[in-house]
């Protein structure tokens, strides 16, 4: 029998196709009505240069159309890497039949098709998970083993009709309340992977006997992909990594991208130079902000407070003082209505114009303008002794707004829940961390100002 139209295999080559007729569309358009007819750049020379170019980078990069679930921001760091590759390409294609354009024209050419190819990107992967939720482009999977994790695989691959799956048992000894889902023991299984055309398989039993070994063959002599969902997955991120030493394989539990001394860099260098800009311009704000601080209350315009860093090392944070000088500061967390803040800091929190001094630090290397935001002392004591995997949030720099901040984990934190919902969100973010993701936080974080954050006082 064969599998008519459920694995959509024509979708990764039909939205290839749509990146290639953007690139040439976009060069047409760009030929006729930007570029200087006289310059030559609209010359099929180019136009070639300019397609074996987008093929070598098909041919080196695997392609995001082949990935089942994205995100936007690993869309735009594919879109950025894509397109830088490519200009490194072209420009070395381009240099072998004698073409001379000035910079400005690749700038512009490649700068509109970065925004096109991302901007096409985004919508297509709108587009494919709205055709998954009709009904189709899904693929025909089974469970095996009904336990804590096949429970847990279950409730999110149901959790999102867009991933595109379409689960059609649970195969366990051990029957459980899966209801409609259970189908048998593991004795079912090759059965029904025949009768149904299974293209997936996902065990989540222990690999501790032959059991596993007989469901690779199954999967193997059927024809079906067959993964392995690991036991240990409580303390297994998704972004977990293998490698060797020598013949011995390791698994790296929590992977650290900022570990990647390129990825450091970038992030080190684009802190620097974003707090440089800011310091420069910092006198704008600075001057009346600080004569305000002197007018609403007695006190020094900075308020500086030890607060733990990165590796759990104590720094010195700034911020304009909000509050009414008081020796609750260090071990005191604000509360709504506080009665130490003053009306001018009730503003300054609500907008955080207060967090501006904290670009000194970043500019020191303190911190981060993206990260987990610095705790008081005393808070990382007491929550480290109470919240499992607390000071994973310390293997990255403190920033001064975070991927916890924009989704609303701020202010008071009255209930230790709402600590552990902060820690996992930091945690998140140190293990997924890239550029654009940062660029992301910032957006939502200046948009969040604008609005004023009620969990901020």
């Amino acid at each position: 029998m064969i599998r008519k139209g459920r694995y959509g295999q024509f979708v990764a080559g039909i939205f290839t196709a749509m990146d290639l007729l953007l690139l040439n569309a976009l060069y047409l358009v760009y030929g006729l009505f930007v570029v200087d007819p006289a310059a030559h750049f609209f010359s099929k020379q180019v136009l070639l240069m300019l397609n074996i170019s987008f093929f070598t980078v098909i041919i080196l990069f695997s392609s995001i159309h082949n990935k089942r679930v994205v995100y936007a921001d690993q869309v735009m760091l594919q879109a950025v890497k894509t397109v830088t590759f490519q200009v490194i390409v072209f420009l070395a294609l381009i240099s072998f039949i004698d073409y001379n354009f000035s910079p400005e024209v690749y700038l512009l050419f490649y700068g509109i098709y970065f925004v096109c190819l991302s901007i096409w990107w985004i919508v297509s992967r709108k587009l494919l998970k709205r055709y998954r939720t009709l009904g189709f482009n899904f693929r025909r999977i089974i469970i095996i083993g009904s336990g804590v994790m096949g429970e847990r695989l279950l409730e999110e691959l149901m959790s999102d009709s867009g991933y595109g799956y379409r689960i059609l048992g649970v195969f366990d000894n051990n029957s459980s309340g899966l209801g409609k889902y259970y189908k048998g023991t593991l004795d079912k299984v090759e059965q029904f992977v025949k009768d149904n055309l299974i293209d997936e398989m996902f065990c989540t039993l222990p690999d501790t006997s032959d059991t596993v070994s007989h469901l690779v063959r199954i999967a193997e002599n059927n024809a079906v992909d067959f993964y392995y969902v690991p036991q240990f997955s409580r303390n297994l991120t998704r972004r977990f990594q293998l490698f060797s030493i020598g013949n011995i394989p390791v698994m790296s539990m929590r992977p650290n991208p900022l570990n990647n001394y390129f990825n450091r860099i970038i992030k080190r260098l684009f802190d620097v130079v974003v707090s440089s800009i800011v310091l420069l311009l910092s006198p704008i704000a600075l001057i009346p902000i600080s004569i305000a601080i002197k007018l609403s209350s007695p006190g020094p315009v900075f308020f500086k407070q030890k607060r733990t860093g990165y590796r759990g090392k104590s720094f010195s944070c700034y911020k304009f003082r909000t509050m009414r000088v008081n020796h609750d500061s260090d071990r005191v967390q604000a509360t709504a209505n506080d009665p130490r803040t003053t009306k001018l800091g009730e503003y300054l929190r609500h907008t955080s114009i207060d967090e501006l001094p904290q670009f000194f630090n970043v500019w020191r290397g303190d911190m981060s303008i993206v990260g987990p935001r610095p705790h008081m002392l005393k808070h990382t004591e007491d929550y480290s002794a109470l919240i499992d995997k607390y000071m994973l949030r310390h293997t990255i720099k403190p920033g001064i707004t975070g991927w916890a901040q924009v989704h609303g984990l701020r202010g008071q934190t009255t209930k230790l829940w709402q600590m552990e919902k902060r820690v996992e969100y930091d945690v998140w973010y140190a293990e997924n961390w890239n550029m654009m993701l940062d660029l992301k936080i910032i957006f939502l974080t200046v948009v969040n100002s604008f609005r004023g954050d009620k969990h901020a006082f």
